[in-house]
C-alpha cells in the first residue's frame, strides 16, 4: 500500500466507519513454508481499551486455517467501491487515466477461541448482521443439536490489530473543475461508480474549502 498524503482520510473515525461499512474482508497470511494463503470472511469490529479487534469464524481443517494456526501474523483487507476514471474527463486530458478506490489494510495477530468463545461470537454475529431482535436465524433460536453439529466444523478467532493503513483515492489531486466533471461522469455509470461519486461529493468541502 503506497502512501500519498492527499489520498488519506481526514481522521481515524473515517477509517473505522469505512471498515464497519465493508465488513466482508480478504484475510491473508502465510504458511510455514512461506506460501501465501487467503480466505474471504465477514468480521465484527470491536474496540477495547483503545485497541481494535476483528472477530469471525472459519472452517476447520482448511489450508488457511492450518496456516493461521502455525503463523498468527495476518493481514485483513477491507475493500470498498472502485472505478475507472478516464483522462478524457480532465480539464487537461494529456495525463494518464486512473482508478479511484478505497481500501484499508489491517495487520495483526490472530488468536483462536475456545468453544465458549465461539458460541459467544456466533451469537454476536447473528445479532449484528440479522439486525432484528426476533429473527428466527439468531443463534439462540437454533436447535441445540444443529448448533453443536455446526460448531464442530468451524473455529472462531480474534485478531488484535497492531497496524492500520489506508488509501482513499478519490481524485483529491485534481483541480476543482476536473473534480466536478469526474463526479458528473461517474454518476452516469454503474453502482460502484455512483458510490465513488457520492463519496467524492461528500468530501468535496474538505478538498476545496470556500
Amino acid at each position: 500500500m503506497y502512501h500519498t498524503p492527499y489520498f488519506k482520510a481526514a481522521d481515524n473515525e473515517d477509517v473505522l466507519a469505512f471498515m464497519q461499512a465493508h465488513p466482508f474482508i480478504l484475510l491473508c497470511g502465510t504458511d510455514t513454508l512461506g506460501k501465501p494463503v487467503a480466505t474471504h470472511v465477514p468480521v465484527l469490529i470491536e474496540e477495547r481499551d483503545g485497541v481494535l479487534y476483528l472477530q469471525a469464524h472459519i472452517m476447520r481443517k482448511q489450508q488457511h486455517t492450518r496456516a493461521f494456526e502455525n503463523n498468527p501474523n495476518v493481514l485483513a483487507v477491507f475493500q470498498g467501491a472502485h472505478t475507472y476514471v478516464s483522462a478524457s474527463w480532465y480539464q487537461h486530458p494529456q495525463t494518464a487515466s486512473t482508478w479511484n478506490y478505497q481500501a484499508v489494510h489491517a495487520s495483526g495477530q490472530l488468536r483462536f477461541l475456545n468453544e465458549e468463545g465461539l458460541l459467544t461470537l456466533l451469537a454476536k454475529l447473528t445479532r449484528h448482521f440479522e439486525n432484528e431482535a426476533n429473527s428466527p436465524a439468531l443463534v439462540e433460536k437454533m436447535e441445540d443439536t444443529y448448533l453443536q453439529q455446526m460448531m464442530k466444523a468451524i473455529v472462531g478467532f480474534e485478531i488484535e490489530i497492531t497496524a492500520l493503513e489506508h488509501v482513499f483515492k478519490l481524485s483529491q489531486n485534481r483541480d476543482e473543475k476536473t473534480y466536478d466533471n469526474i463526479i458528473n461522469q461517474l454518476e452516469t455509470q454503474g453502482t460502484d461508480a455512483k458510490e465513488i461519486a457520492a463519496n467524492m461529493q461528500q468530501q468535496k468541502h474538505q478538498i476545496f474549502p470556500k
